[in-house]
């Protein structure tokens, strides 16, 4: 393994670091008059600024180093699902982005409550509040866990609860003083980092490939590593999974998540936000090529050796630690500089995702939770809210940063899945949601009985479908695409036992 950083390697970090710090200082000083300002930017994002947004929050340092973890042990049959996604959020811009600019929306959760009464909104609010804890907790610990790896060589706790410390203090940084506005811009410096160093990554592999290029692309069609679609019943990425609930999924990532479409709220009227996340598609799906890529030549790198003159076996495993094959080559090929450079990349795709998420969950516990309950009081201070905002987002990195650390305990002293149930459990309240949407745009059905008795049986059908619940009992494994599509069902049904009462 190679050794810990060296001073080009440090040098590189401060010099990130340094960035973030003068460009949170920058964007600290945005004006912030009242929640609006804070949560949606105002309504004045560009549109680019906000495409831009949207892309990095899509990623994380769990898809910076799975891209390529599934390309080097499968192919490109992955890459289905961001054209599984383009359909999602062509869905998203023509059906839902303009029904939340016709009620003026802050958090999506807002259609609810004008078709189900108060109550479904808090209901839909807290059950992104509670799946985001978990889920971004998880992503927090998996981001924390690969930086500790680099910097540090090693995951003791304290080392793990430092990395966490990083990756909070970063998010903190932009979403405590400038809200949504900063989050957005300092999106920018995070994608156009983690891009860059994909890139520079992928480059730098090529040229330890003592091939061209006709060689590299006959030797991978020959191992059958070029393989886009899947036309099994398997689930995985397959073709029938990827029209079916892997759609279902995106349209939930995309347009009822807070977390990812309060990016498009932003925008100052619904065509922009239309466009400005039609955009982001159309550059995600480009950048999920470059990290399928380094995988494939990380293939190439490692399991044909007479093409790198690499005679080595690779154990993915540190500390008794699964790892990635590219924390792999992170740890033990990566030359002085270039190490440096990754763990920028890794550190900024964590980082645009931590940060995106606290201003999402203060938003709705702000809008739809604290907000209703202080106005029936009487108090309509807006600078009250936006101070209540900076203490939401604080509270929440706390508490993320536990969840992260309870996820290292978890993990390493019992034998329950918590990591898979934690990353899991964002999707099983997306069967919920998208069931109560469903019924609320395309039908005259459901209550607000029936909407908590939605979300709850979405999220328990795709709950119980889990190996490691009735799994195992029943001895059968259902696809994690098909348990959506079974819990979105399941949703939808109850919505449609309840008469509307208007």
């Amino acid at each position: 393994m190679n050794s810990a950083f060296t001073s080009v390697d440090w040098g590189i970090f401060g010099a990130y670091f340094l960035v973030l710090t003068l460009t949170s200082v920058i964007l600290s000083k945005t004006k912030i008059k009242n929640t609006r300002d804070y949560f949606v930017g105002g309504n004045s994002v560009p549109m680019f600024a906000v495409a831009i947004s949207v892309l990095a929050t899509s990623q994380s340092a769990a898809t910076f180093l799975g891209g390529p973890e599934y390309s080097y042990g499968k192919d490109l049959t992955f890459l289905g699902f961001y054209f599984s996604a383009f359909l999602a959020v062509l869905f998203v811009a023509k059906v839902l982005i303009p029904r939340f600019y016709a009620i003026n929306a802050v958090t999506v959760y807002e259609l609810l409550e004008h078709r189900y009464g108060e109550k479904a909104k808090k209901q839909a609010g807290v059950m992104f509040l509670i799946g985001r804890l978990f889920a971004s907790g998880a992503r927090l610990y998996i981001g924390a866990l690969a930086i500790s790896m680099i910097l540090f060589l090693d995951i003791t706790p304290s080392h793990v609860a430092i990395s966490i410390g990083i990756l909070m203090l970063g998010a903190l940084a932009y979403a405590y003083y400038g809200g949504v506005k900063s989050v957005i811009f300092s999106d920018i410096i995070q994608a156009i980092t983690y891009i860059g160093a994909g890139i520079a990554v992928l480059i730098y592999l090529y040229m330890s490939i003592h091939a061209d290029f006709t060689t590299v692309l006959s030797t991978l069609q020959t191992d059958n590593k070029l393989k886009l679609l899947d036309w099994s019943m398997s689930g995985g990425f397959s073709v029938w999974a990827l029209l079916g609930g892997w759609l279902l999924l995106n349209i939930a990532a995309y347009g009822l998540d807070q977390d990812m479409t309060q990016r498009a709220l932003t925008c100052k009227n619904a065509k922009e936000a239309q466009k400005s996340l039609m955009m982001s598609i159309y550059m995600t799906i480009p950048v999920a090529i470059l990290f399928l890529c380094i995988g494939l030549l990380l293939y190439l790198f490692y399991q044909h050796p007479e093409l790198s003159h690499l005679s080595t076996e690779v154990v993915q495993k540190f500390d008794g630690e699964k790892i990635t094959i590219f924390m792999y080559y992170i740890l033990h090929e990566m030359p002085e500089g270039m190490r440096g450079l990754v763990t920028v990349g890794a550190v900024a795709a964590a980082l645009s995702s931590s940060n995106s998420v606290l201003g999402a969950m203060s938003s709705v516990a702000i809008q739809d939770l604290y907000r209703p309950w202080k106005e029936k009081q009487g108090l309509n201070d807006e600078m009250h809210f936006v101070k209540a905002g900076r203490m939401a987002v604080l509270l929440f990195a706390v508490s993320l940063s536990a969840m992260a650390m309870l996820s290292y305990y978890w993990q390493r002293y019992t034998e329950l899945p918590l990591l898979s149930f934690a990353l899991g459990v964002m999707a099983f309240a997306y069967t919920g949601l998208l069931g109560v949407f469903g019924a609320a745009i395309f039908t005259k059905r459901g209550n607000a009985v029936t909407v908590p008795l939605a979300l709850l049986g979405g999220f328990m059908t795709v709950f119980l479908l889990q190996p490691y619940v009735l799994g195992t009992v029943l001895d059968f494994k259902l696809g994690f695409a098909w348990q959506i599509l079974a819990g979105t069902m399941v949703a939808f049904v109850v919505m449609m036992m309840g008469k509307n009462n208007d």
